[in-house]
């Protein structure tokens, strides 16, 4: 390339005699040359190949967070969470690894790293790219929050993908064209969406609340994965979530496979390399704020400004032996936040919180230990059970119910029936058990069963109360189910389908429009089913009988019973009390190796726990989990309960110590 000409200086081969005509000539020339040399570096430039970054590289070079969807907007830094530097790394091309396997806590970073792994794809290593969230929805909202925010923000990535208002962009809520490939997103509830295209790169996101089956065509995550395999040794796949319950969670499976890697990091005061247990966080009873983490090796408490240091000087360390040396495992509690974000105060506030409440030790044991629960899978002792039981009569409604929802199992002779009254923290009274004799054969069964949607119950209070849901299971004869839920309309009833498996995330979904015209069109007046993940509402039934009871003395002087606490009649039969414990929880192992939880009986007949569940499910569609403070006390007031704390000052098995019967008025609660 030519040496830069200075305008100061005669230009070689001109004449330099001042005239007017010389000079216009040399700055002709002059332009010239400024114009070669310009195109010259430019086609220099596009012949230079853009410098090979690692996906941390590239974040830190030119991913920008918004405020939309970042409480740290500006440009990215791994060094605020160094520990995702390797994980991030891992995803890049050079490296061998092809699959990597993340169980991790919240509020770690794990879901920026994943969104600079898609930024690097469509500017540094375009392909074909799948990511999944547990169901469409949700990755229509992770488009719109996190994807649309990712793109805008960071140039790099701005000019390579078009906006969606343009015409033929190639952007859409669910799929980013970009040159040299596309980035499409769907739910793993959609089958449909997982076998769309092959991928180079997949992403599967929270994928221990991904359903057991992707609409019944089999595990999501295999589907999703099946999807890389034809780019042999270039594909990556990434995993990523925080864990469930022990021998379901699919992150703890996939992580158990892989080489287990901790984050090791140095005392400040002795050097020692550990990772950070729970058990070595200390702090003096009721004083969450005296937490400090004690050494393994020193046992000097490391106070909390110690850790931003100790996470720079951090290493990855495998613990295990890969069943594949294509898989990298890596393992993250909160107690690695960086300050700001979760300290080990707030850990120790959040256990002792937790203390007492299976549910809330389960969620601190997820969520901040990114550690999955063990759910106790004993039946109760149906004799102890059978000795708690209280007294009131078949078919009133004690006084801390506010509403009621029936649970119905349909046999080949019978129809089994369960109504539960349901109040303030999903404590629960068993109202009434009925038997419709003739099963789904004979029309006077399913009559008896329609009369039942229009029955009123006495409530302590002397209001009557109606059905607010009535869930029937779909197993057996489901068309003759669904012809009657059709006949009397789905306001009041919710045909369900129960699967196997744990989702407490959405134990309940749908629902599923499942009747269409001869050419597929789905009819939205037509029968409308709900699937309900049965494990989670057996573990739940079981959690609540195991709750401690105040005595008698607690509740003359005010105590109130659990949230969740089963009440159950003196009616109630020893037969139908074993119905209710009839199963267990056993971990069982298939051919592999890999170990899953499923209930198994322990005797023939459980119509009462399979009711209950239903009568649970019916809750739960009916809203009664979400539900504000002033739901509850519009229903309160509805039926003349004075206050919540009034219904707990004696037991809810002496419904004749309350205020004398009122005047008999339909009430318009629940619609």
């Amino acid at each position: 390339m030519s040496a830069p000409i200075s305008r100061n200086s005669p230009s070689p081969g001109l004449p330099s005699d001042g005239n007017a005509s010389s000079s216009e000539a040399v700055g002709e020339t002059i332009t010239a040359f400024d114009g070669a040399e310009a195109l010259l570096r430019a086609w220099d430039r596009g012949l230079t190949p853009d410098p090979w970054l690692t996906v941390s590289e590239w974040s830190d070079t030119h991913r920008w967070l918004s405020s939309r969807a970042s409480a740290e907007p500006g440009r990215y830094r791994t060094e605020r969470t160094p520990y995702m530097r390797a994980i991030m790394d891992a995803l890049s091309p050079g490296d061998p690894t092809q699959r990597v396997v993340f169980m991790k806590a919240a509020q770690v970073g794990a879901t920026e790293a994943g969104n600079n792994w898609i930024g690097f794809v469509i500017h540094h290593a375009p392909g074909p790219m799948l990511a999944v969230q547990p169901t469409v929805e949700l990755a229509k909202r992770n488009s719109r929050q996190r994807i649309d925010p990712l793109i805008e923000e960071s140039p790099a990535l701005k000019e390579r993908v078009r906006p969606a208002r343009a015409r033929d962009s190639g952007n859409t809520q669910l799929s980013k064209d970009f040159p040299g490939g596309v980035l499409v997103m769907t739910g793993a509830n959609s089958a449909v969406g997982l076998r769309s295209m092959p991928a180079r790169y997949v992403f599967l996101d929270e994928v221990d609340a991904y359903p057991a089956s992707a609409d019944e065509e089999g595990d999501p995550v295999g589907l999703a994965e099946a999807r890389s395999l034809t780019f042999a040794h270039r594909r990556k796949v990434l995993l990523v979530s925080t864990p469930t319950i022990r021998g379901v969670s699919r992150i703890e499976r996939e992580y158990e496979a892989s080489d287990q890697r901790r984050f090791f990091v140095p005392c400040p005061h002795c050097g020692h390399a550990q990772w950070l247990r729970f058990e070595r966080l200390r702090w003096e009873k009721g004083k969450p704020e005296t937490a400090a983490y004690h050494c393994d090796a020193c046992e000097t408490p490391i106070e909390e400004h110690h850790k931003p240091a100790m996470l720079a000087a951090g290493e990855w360390r495998a613990t295990a032996e890969a069943r594949d040396a294509r898989t990298v495992g890596f393992h993250l509690s909160a107690l690695y936040s960086p300050p700001g974000w979760k300290s080990w105060a707030d850990i120790a506030r959040d256990k002792e919180t937790a203390v007492g409440s299976d549910e809330a030790e389960r969620v601190f044991r997820n969520t901040v230990l990114g550690e999955t629960w063990i759910e106790t899978g004993d039946a109760p002792d149906w004799q102890r059970i059978a000795e708690r039981r209280e007294d009131w009569p078949a078919g009133t409604v004690p006084a801390g119910g506010l509403f009621l929802t029936a649970g119905v199992d349909v046999q080949k002779d019978r129809i089994e029936v369960d109504v539960w009254a349901w109040g303030r923290g999903l404590e629960s009274w068993l109202v009434d058990h009925l038997v419709i004799e003739g099963g789904p054969a004979r029309p006077e069964a399913w009559d008896a069963l329609t009369d039942l949607l229009g029955r009123t119950w006495d409530h302590a209070s002397g209001q009557p109360m109606t059905l607010a849901r009535l869930a029937i299971d779909t197993g057996y004869e489901t068309a003759a189910v669904y012809g009657w839920a059709r006949s009397v309309g789905f306001a009041q009833v919710a045909p369900v389908k129960g699967l196997e498996g744990f989702n407490r995330a959405s134990p309940v979904s749908g629902p599923t429009y499942v009747d269409a015209t001869a050419g597929g069109k789905r009819l939205r007046r037509g029968a409308r089913l709900w699937t309900v993940a049965v494990s989670t509402f057996k573990a739940e039934t079981y959690r609540f009988l195991r709750l401690t009871r105040p005595t008698a003395e607690d509740l003359h002087d005010g105590a109130a019973f659990p949230p969740g606490t089963m009440h159950l009649p003196l009616w109630a039969d020893s037969e139908w009390i074993r119905q209710l414990t009839a199963e267990q929880l056993v971990t069982v192992r298939n051919r592999r190796g890999f170990a899953r939880l499923e209930w198994q009986k322990l005797r023939e007949r459980n119509e009462a726990l399979d009711c209950r569940v239903y009568a649970r499910a019916a809750a739960w569609i009916a809203g009664a989990d979400r539900w504000p403070e002033a739901r509850w006390a519009e229903l309160e007031r509805q039926l003349a309960v004075e206050t919540a704390a009034t219904t707990k000052e004696a037991p809810a098995a002496e419904p004749s110590r309350t205020t004398a019967r009122r005047r008999r008025v339909r009430s318009s609660y629940m619609g």
